[in-house]
């Protein structure tokens, strides 16, 4: 049993059957918002998973994360096919139109010569396709609330940058995380709480800006430093 090879349609078929009226009673109970933390713990999970690749070589646990964020794909689909909203296959054709009609210097007339210009197409083919959707608000608002903070926060500022005004230099930023490092020392925990969550909010929005114009992975770059700590205490 252990060596049986399973092809994607059959896989489709065992995540039906779990959610079926003989099938898992935890499986058949969840519902897209009961699942959203699972989705969380497993792009995390895959993203350990390439971190482990990169320093073994070992691509056994990639494999097996991934097999995890497509099972929280194909629970999302099989729930909304019970609903009658859409099923898998819609979500495959969806997919496919827009990875062809984003890039049409692919599978199209389009140019695209570097890295950059294939970025800058793509902003403007997706502006395109959000603006007759109702549930789209302005280009900040397409930025979910739900993505962590520092992640958000170079989005946001990418958008200012490019919708809205030219953002900070990097000279400035950098002058205005010395300034707010400086009105720190007038913050003591305790008795200024509110001020020392005004400033510290406006210093990591000013590093964040940094992060953006230095196209540095923020998120990242603080998991290794943690690593790195861990690392030195154990």
């Amino acid at each position: 049993m252990t060596d049986r090879q399973y092809t994607y349609e059959e896989f489709l078929e065992i995540i039906a059957t779990l959610r079926s009226e003989n099938g898992c009673p935890w499986d058949r109970v969840q519902t897209h918002e009961s699942l959203k933390p699972c989705m969380m713990e497993e792009a995390a999970e895959l993203l350990a998973s390439i971190r482990i690749y990169d320093k073994t070589g070992n691509p056994e646990n990639m494999i097996e994360e991934l097999g995890d964020v497509l099972l929280q794909v194909v629970m999302h689909a099989q729930i909304a096919t019970e609903e009658g909203l859409f099923t898998m296959e819609d979500v495959v054709n969806e997919v496919s139109r827009k990875m062809v009609r984003r890039h049409p210097h692919v599978f199209g007339t389009g140019n695209a010569d570097t890295p950059d210009d294939v970025l800058v197409n793509w902003e403007e083919i997706k502006k395109e396709e959000k603006k007759d959707k109702d549930w789209v608000g302005s280009p900040l608002r397409e930025i979910p609330q739900e993505l962590p903070a520092l992640t958000r926060a170079v989005k946001v500022l990418k958008k200012i940058d490019r919708h809205y005004e030219k953002g900070n230099t990097y000279e400035q930023d950098v002058d205005m995380i010395c300034k707010l490092a400086e009105t720190l020392r007038d913050c003591g925990p305790g008795e200024e709480d509110e001020k020392l969550e005004s400033v510290l909010s406006d210093l990591l929005l000013h590093i964040s800006d940094v992060a953006r114009i230095a196209k540095i992975p923020q998120e990242q770059a603080l998991a290794d430093r943690i690593d790195d700590l861990i690392e030195k205490y154990e």
